[in-house]
């Protein structure tokens, strides 16, 4: 009776340690590739970025962006500022592995070949997304 009393705290002891020491999980996933497209109705351009890490853009619990809006409002910026493009339709690939959003892009550009009439630019390496201030 003795020695199972003894079992029993032990194992509480245990328990309690190594439940004690296990972190909560953060609430947002830091770090995110991205990838940008821009299209317009009226032309037959269609703007690429390269694959980018992000290490300050994170990613919330329901698997947002946290900022999208503000990272497509970026390339659609630069493209009417360097390339002259007006009413451009930018948006954005995002996501925690590198290949999956490279995979979504080679999709998209397999697409946009099939029909022949529009011209695919890879953009200028130049060109990197920000984290949006809040």
């Amino acid at each position: 009776m003795r020695y199972t009393k003894i079992f029993c705290l032990l194992f509480a002891a245990v328990f309690a340690v190594s439940a004690s020491g296990k972190r909560a999980k953060d609430k947002n996933h830091y770090g995110v590739y991205l990838a940008g497209v821009s299209a317009s109705f009226s032309d037959s351009l269609v703007y690429f970025t390269d694959v980018q890490f992000l290490d300050s853009a994170c990613v919330d619990s329901k698997g947002l962006l946290v900022g999208r809006s503000s990272y497509s409002f970026q390339l659609k910026d630069f493209l009417e500022r360097v390339e002259g493009g007006q009413n451009r339709t930018c948006f954005m690939f995002f996501s925690r592995k590198k290949k999956s959003v490279q995979k979504e892009i080679a999709k998209l550009k397999e697409k946009y070949q099939k029909g022949g009439t529009l011209v695919l630019i890879d953009m200028d390496p130049g060109f990197k997304f920000v984290k949006p201030e809040e």
